[in-house]
């Protein structure tokens, strides 16, 4: 397996996303999103960073580059997605997942550990995890609010497809837990597809080592060996 990387103009993460991977024995390269996915990529990472400044909206210029055209054609085909922070916001503006990540609650960019409670361990990002899990990532957003319709929102969690809740460290998912706002404290959700998933939160900076206080996002990156 080989995962593709993909790069575009104000990616930021990318390179740590590729160095996670490796480091959890799964073969990575950066694409530059102009030269479109290589033929061998047999998975998709849309990682964290300012897109273009984030001008328009967080995402929204990234989601018109012809490559998402290709990523959003090997989804449907099967091929594992994963989109992390502005990677999050990207696959939401590309039509991969429901809704949208405007900006936090507080109108601030906000940088800090959070916890996280695992809703469906189900999917091939959850699968490392229990349901009712907590585990720790960090965040590093200003535009991570998670927004959808009501009727959306309750049609995904009928479907079960909210991955992640912000939540306290005992897993109580409360207002005061949710750090950027987001309806229903959602942090994570997978597209129509269990292989498509998104999140706000950065696994690939708690994969390494637990220098940062956590090693709980390698579960997340595993999901690329189980699809």
């Amino acid at each position: 397996m080989t995962v593709a990387v993909v790069q575009f103009g104000g990616s930021n993460c990318d390179r740590d996303a590729v160095r996670a991977l490796e480091h959890l024995g799964i073969d990575a390269e950066r694409v530059w999103h102009e030269d479109g996915l290589p033929e061998d990529a047999t998975g998709v990472m849309l990682p964290g960073g300012f897109s273009y400044g984030d001008y328009l909206r967080a995402g929204a210029m990234a989601a018109r580059s012809p490559i998402m055209h290709e990523v959003r054609e090997a989804a449907a085909a099967g091929t594992p997605v994963l989109g992390v922070c502005n990677g999050a916001q990207v696959g939401c503006e590309s039509g991969l997942t429901e809704g949208a990540f405007t900006t936090n609650e507080s109108a601030r960019f906000q940088c800090e550990s959070v916890h996280l409670r695992v809703e469906n361990a189900g999917t091939p990002w959850t699968a490392a995890y229990e349901e009712g899990e907590v585990i720790e990532l960090p965040i590093a957003h200003g535009e991570g609010r998670f927004e959808v319709s009501e009727e959306r929102y309750e049609t995904l969690v009928e479907e079960d497809r909210v991955l992640f809740r912000y939540c306290d460290a005992e897993g109580n998912v409360t207002p005061e837990a949710n750090p950027n706002g987001s309806r229903g404290n959602v942090a994570g959700i997978r597209g129509e597809s269990e292989s498509v998933g998104v999140l706000m939160p950065h696994p690939e900076r708690a994969s390494l080592s637990d220098l940062n206080g956590s090693t709980d996002g390698a579960g997340v990156l595993r999901g690329f060996d189980r699809v």
